[in-house]
């Protein structure tokens, strides 16, 4: 399985979730398209933007999605660069920097994979122990989004970070 590498941002944040990110299986087979699972792991994340005066937290969600391109319209729809420049291209869907929101189950729906909570002063770093990825299956438009949300308001700034993932 090659792997890939993506950089996304979020260029607005808000006491609402953002999606910054989404990885999901291509939304179906065909010429040349196979419908392939996918294993995020390694995210890193932080805020570009000036802090501000009170200081606060942005909580990180990686969630499933199983309608990946029913709902959300990106600002961009980047191609994933593979880490090995002989591999062969990404086939899955790729959105980042969302500007209208998909639907994502509540927290304790079961398809909540990580929550983190960070200083807005803060980056963090999340690598996933051998064999305990993020895995979406190979089920068409079936993946991952990565959210941002400002826990106290006040704090607009952009959220970024990269992604690396398997296919």
């Amino acid at each position: 399985m090659p792997d890939y590498g993506i950089a996304f941002s979020q260029a607005t944040t808000t006491t609402t979730y953002k999606t910054a990110l989404a990885l999901a299986a291509a939304s179906a087979a065909a010429s040349g398209i196979q419908i392939r699972r996918g294993k995020i792991f390694e995210l890193n994340f932080g805020h570009g933007g000036p802090p501000n005066s009170t200081d606060t937290s942005i909580q990180w969600d990686v969630s499933r999605t199983a309608t990946y391109n029913t709902t959300w319209v990106f600002g961009t729809s980047p191609a994933p660069n593979p880490d090995d420049g002989a591999d062969p291209v990404f086939m899955g869907q790729c959105g980042t920097g969302a500007t209208t929101e998909g639907t994502i189950a509540a927290q304790g729906s079961g398809l909540g994979l990580l929550n983190f909570l960070v200083n807005q002063r803060a980056a963090y770093r999340w690598l996933a122990k051998d064999g305990k990825e993020l895995i979406w299956p190979a089920t068409a438009s079936n993946g991952a989004v990565v959210r941002a949300l400002v826990v106290t308001a006040g704090y607009t700034g952009p959220a970024s970070g990269n992604a690396q993932f398997t296919e």
